[in-house]
C-alpha cells in the first residue's frame, strides 16, 4: 500500500464513521451505530500499525515519513501546507489514539445501549478521533492547531452530551471556555514562532534553532515557549486552568476514558515534547513548567483524597498524573514524559471504563459510600480494576511503576531538576496510593453498603473485553521502557526499547555521571512511601471500620477545604467571572445603550427627517413643480446678473 493512501485511510475511516452516524443521528439502533463506529476506528488502528511497521523498517536516523497533500496558505512570507508527519513521536501517539480508542468505542456499545441518541454519540466519538489524529500528525503548528480546536469542539459536544441537564450543559461550556483562554495564548506563541524563525514547520524550526539557550524572560524563544505552555495548561488541565476537567465527568463515562485518559488532555504534553528542541533553549520556562507540574500533581492529589464520586476521584487523579508529565518535560525528561503518557493511557482508560462498569451495575450510582463488597458481584471488573490500581500507584512490574519512577529519578538527578520538586513528587505518589486504595476499598472491598433495591451484576462482554485488554496493557505496557538500573539485574539485560525508539526525534537532557546507588535508593524510598500509604488506607477503610470517620472529624477544617476543592471555583466566580460580568453590564448600559445606541438613533432620526422633507418635494402636484422650476430659474438668473 502506498504511504499517501495509508495516510488518507487513517483519517478517512473515522471521518466516514462520523458521517454515517451523523446523517442518521436520530436512530436509536445502538448496535449498528456502535459497530460502524468501532469498526471505523479499528480499521484506522490497523492502518496505523501498517504505517508504524513501515517506519520501523527505516534507518533510525531517517525514521520520518512526510506526506504533502496541498498548499494550504501562501500569503507573503507566511506558508502553511496541508502536510502530515509520521515519526517516532507521532507513531506512539497514533497507536494510543486508535488502539485505546477502539477499546473505548467497543465498551460504549454496551454502556450506551439504553441511551436515546447512540448514533449522535458515536458520531461525536469518531469526529473526536479524526481531529486528534490531525493534531498529532500535523507537520506544522497550524495543522496541529486545527486538530487542537477540533478536539476542543468535540469535547464540548461530548461533555455536554446530556445537555437537557443544566449542570451537564454548563460543564461542557466550562470546558470549552476554559480551553479558549489557553488557545488564545497558543496563537500568540504560534505568531512568535513564525516571527522568530519565519516558518511554523517543525522540521524547519529544528534546523534553525540556535545553539545557545536564552536567559531572562524577554527573548522571543522564551516568550513563544511561555505562550505555548499556557495553551498547554488549558488543554492538559494544569494550574490555573485545570478547573474544567473535574466537571467534565458530566459526560458519559467512556468519554472520560477517551478524552481524559488517552487523548485530548495529553495534547499539551505532546506539544511540548514535539517542540522539545525549542524548549531546551528556554530554561526559565522549563523550570516554570516543572514547578507548575509538581504543584498541580500535589494539589490535585490532596483533593482526590476526600472525593466520594468515583469519577471525581479519577478526574483529580488524572489532573495529578498530568502534573507528573509536565514535571517531567520541565526537567528535560521528554522521553519519560511520553512514556508516562502512554502507560497512563492504559491504566487510566482501564479505571475510567471500570468505573463505568460499576456505575452501569449500580444503576447510575456514583457515590462510593453507597458501594462496597462489589468484588463478589463483579469479578472481572474487580480484577481488572486491581490491575489499574496497582499500575497507577506504581507497583512493579506494572506499567505505572517504570514510567513514574523514571520521572522521579530525572527530577532528582537532572541539572534542570530540584530536590524540592522530587520531594513533592514522592509525597504525591504516597497520596495517590492512599486515595486509590481508598477508592478500591470503598468500592470493591469491605462490607456492602449497596441499597437493597439495587442488584449489582457483571457487565456484558462488550464492556468486559476492553477491560481485560487494557488490564493486560496496564500489566505489560511498561516493559518497553525498563530503566537501565533495573535491566542490569534482569536476565538478558532487557533494553529500554522506547528510549532508543524516540532518541532520533526527541531532545533529551544529559544526566551526566549516573549514580546507580542513588537511583536504587530513590526508587526504594518511593516504593516504601507507596506501600506504606496503601497499607494505611487499607487499614483505615477495611480493617478498622469507623477509623476514617474519626480522622475526618479530627481534621474537619482541612477535610472541608479539600472536599470543597479549596473553593477555587467560587474564587474564580467571585474574583474574576462575576466582576467581568458586572463590568460588561456597565459597558453595555453606559457605552452601548446610552452612547452608541443614542448616537445611532439621532443619526437615523436625522436621516429620516431629511427623507421626509425631501419626500414633500416629490408629492405629484404639477403646479407645485412649476413653482419650483420658476423659483429655480429666478435664482439662476439672479446669480448670472449679479456675476
Amino acid at each position: 500500500m502506498d504511504i499517501k493512501i495509508a495516510f488518507i485511510l487513517l483519517f478517512t475511516f473515522p471521518l466516514l464513521g462520523f458521517l454515517f452516524n451523523g446523517l442518521r443521528f436520530k436512530s436509536k439502533n445502538y448496535k449498528l451505530a456502535g459497530t460502524v463506529a468501532t469498526s471505523a476506528v479499528f480499521l484506522s488502528f490497523l492502518t496505523a500499525v501498517f504505517l508504524v511497521i513501515k517506519l520501523v523498517g527505516l534507518e533510525p536516523s531517517a525514521r520520518a515519513m512526510s506526506v504533502h497533500f496541498f498548499d494550504w496558505i501562501n500569503i507573503g512570507d507566511f506558508k502553511a501546507n496541508a502536510s502530515f508527519l509520521l515519526d517516532p513521536i507521532s507513531a506512539v501517539m497514533i497507536l494510543i489514539i486508535t488502539g485505546v480508542g477502539t477499546l473505548i468505542h467497543l465498551f460504549s456499545i454496551g454502556y450506551m445501549s439504553h441511551d436515546n441518541r447512540p448514533s449522535k454519540y458515536f458520531a461525536y466519538l469518531n469526529l473526536f478521533l479524526f481531529n486528534m489524529l490531525l493534531l498529532v500528525l500535523g507537520d506544522n503548528l497550524l495543522v496541529l492547531f486545527v486538530g487542537w480546536e477540533g478536539v476542543g469542539l468535540c469535547s464540548y459536544l461530548l461533555i455536554g452530551f446530556w445537555f437537557t441537564d443544566v449542570e451537564k450543559a454548563a460543564a461542557g461550556m466550562k470546558a470549552f471556555i476554559t480551553n479558549r483562554i489557553g488557545d488564545a495564548a497558543f496563537l500568540l506563541g504560534l505568531f512568535l514562532v513564525f516571527q522568530t524563525f519565519g516558518t511554523i514547520e517543525f522540521s524547519a524550526i529544528n534546523s534553525l534553532l540556535p545553539t545557545t539557550p536564552e536567559s531572562g524572560w524577554t527573548g522571543p524563544i522564551t516568550l513563544a515557549c511561555l505562550f505555548l505552555f499556557i495553551g498547554a495548561t488549558g488543554k492538559s488541565a494544569q494550574i490555573p486552568l485545570y478547573v474544567w476537567l473535574p466537571d467534565a465527568m458530566a459526560g458519559p463515562t467512556p468519554v472520560s476514558a477517551l478524552i481524559h485518559a488517552a487523548t485530548m488532555v495529553t495534547a499539551g504534553v505532546y506539544l511540548i515534547i514535539r517542540m522539545s528542541g525549542l524548549y531546551m533553549l528556554a530554561p526559565d520556562v522549563m523550570m516554570l513548567i516543572a514547578i507548575i507540574g509538581a504543584l498541580t500533581a500535589f494539589f490535585a492529589a490532596t483533593i482526590g483524597i476526600t472525593q466520594n464520586d468515583i469519577k471525581k476521584v479519577l478526574a483529580y487523579s488524572t489532573v495529578s498524573q498530568l502534573g507528573y508529565m509536565f514535571l517531567a518535560v520541565g526537567v528535560g525528561a521528554f522521553v519519560p514524559a511520553l512514556f508516562h503518557l502512554m502507560t497512563h493511557a492504559f491504566f487510566k482508560a482501564l479505571m475510567f471504563l471500570g468505573s463505568g462498569s460499576v456505575i452501569h451495575a449500580m444503576h447510575e450510582e456514583q457515590d462510593i459510600r453507597k458501594m462496597g463488597g462489589l468484588k463478589k458481584h463483579m469479578p472481572i471488573t474487580h480484577f481488572t480494576f486491581v490491575l489499574g490500581w496497582l499500575a497507577i500507584i506504581g507497583i512493579p512490574p506494572l506499567a505505572g511503576f517504570f514510567s513514574k519512577d523514571e520521572i522521579l529519578w530525572y527530577t532528582y538527578a537532572s541539572p534542570a531538576g530540584s530536590k524540592i520538586l522530587w520531594i513533592l513528587g514522592v509525597v504525591t505518589a504516597g497520596m495517590t496510593a492512599f486515595y486509590m486504595t481508598r477508592l478500591m476499598a470503598l468500592t470493591f472491598w469491605g462490607k456492602s453498603r449497596v441499597p437493597k433495591d439495587v442488584h449489582p451484576h457483571e457487565s456484558p462482554k462488550s464492556m468486559t473485553i476492553p477491560l481485560i485488554v487494557l488490564g493486560v496493557l496496564s500489566f505489560v505496557g511498561g516493559w518497553i521502557g525498563i530503566p537501565h538500573v533495573i535491566s542490569e539485574f534482569l536476565p538478558g539485560h532487557i533494553p529500554n526499547v522506547l528510549k532508543y525508539w524516540l532518541k532520533p526525534a526527541v531532545e533529551s537532557i544529559n544526566l551526566g555521571e549516573v549514580n546507580m546507588a542513588d537511583e536504587i535508593m530513590g526508587m526504594t524510598l518511593s516504593m516504601a512511601v507507596v506501600i506504606g500509604s496503601s497499607l494505611l488506607a487499607y487499614f483505615m477503610y477495611v480493617m478498622k471500620d469507623g477509623l476514617a470517620d474519626k480522622f475526618t472529624k479530627a481534621l474537619a477544617p482541612l477535610h472541608n477545604q479539600s472536599k470543597n476543592k479549596y473553593f477555587i471555583d467560587e474564587f474564580y466566580f467571585a474574583g474574576i467571572i462575576n466582576p467581568l460580568i458586572d463590568i460588561s453590564k456597565s459597558l453595555w448600559l453606559y457605552i452601548d445603550v446610552n452612547f452608541i445606541d443614542k448616537i445611532t438613533h439621532l443619526a437615523s432620526d436625522f436621516a429620516t427627517g431629511c427623507g421626509r422633507g425631501i419626500r414633500e418635494l416629490q408629492n405629484g402636484n404639477i403646479q407645485r413643480y412649476a413653482m419650483y422650476m420658476s423659483f429655480g430659474l429666478i435664482v439662476v438668473l439672479t446669480f448670472i446678473l449679479m456675476g
